[in-house]
């Protein structure tokens, strides 16, 4: 089974929480119970989970050998320069290291079909923002934020629409799918 889930902002990839107060879990939307996330997406992030109750399928999806491609939307703060972009095409120094390339490109605009943030991000009249889809074959922690704000251009919003072959595809924040 896999089941792909648009993972609200403020939502564990767990379903358990210990923590005092207990945050927003998956335990919330209805998904079975013998599926797991195969990876992760942060509390502040948002978009496509998947789960699976298949260990090797997990460990294709998620592994670093197969270099499975991630796709997400970022808004940014600033508005990017060609030389940032090709910076996050060649790949950036972090501080575990260099990254692997990444596909980096601008969007015109905020998508059409992209839902509200609650909270909405917080808006500076004097400070632009932009919109970049990047696509990575790695999975570091926080590494999408960090490679951006390697080139100058801090995360504001983080959603990720694809993995490999599997896509939003429509998917309203707390639905989820058969994939």
């Amino acid at each position: 089974m896999l089941i792909a889930f648009n993972k609200p902002f403020g939502v564990l990839c767990q379903f358990t929480d210990h923590s005092e107060p207990p945050r927003r879990t998956l335990a919330e939307f209805g998904l079975p119970k013998d599926a797991y996330a195969a990876g992760r997406l942060d509390l502040d992030s948002e978009g496509l989970l998947l789960l699976t109750d298949d260990g090797a399928l997990a460990a294709r999806l998620t592994a670093p050998r197969h270099a499975t491609a991630k796709t997400y939307l970022v808004q940014v703060e600033g508005a990017p320069s060609t030389a940032q972009l090709d910076a996050l095409r060649v790949g950036v120094m972090l501080n575990d290291g260099p990254t692997l390339p990444a596909q980096a490109r601008m969007l015109d605009d905020t998508p059409q079909w992209l839902w509200p943030r609650d909270p909405p991000v917080r808006f500076r009249k004097s400070i632009p923002d932009a919109w970049i889809e990047l696509t990575i074959r790695e999975g570091r922690n926080r590494q999408v934020r960090r490679m951006t704000a390697a080139v100058g251009l801090p995360t504001l919003r983080l959603i990720r629409i694809a993995i490999g072959a599997h896509a939003l595809d429509g998917l309203a924040p707390g639905q989820w799918r058969v994939a």
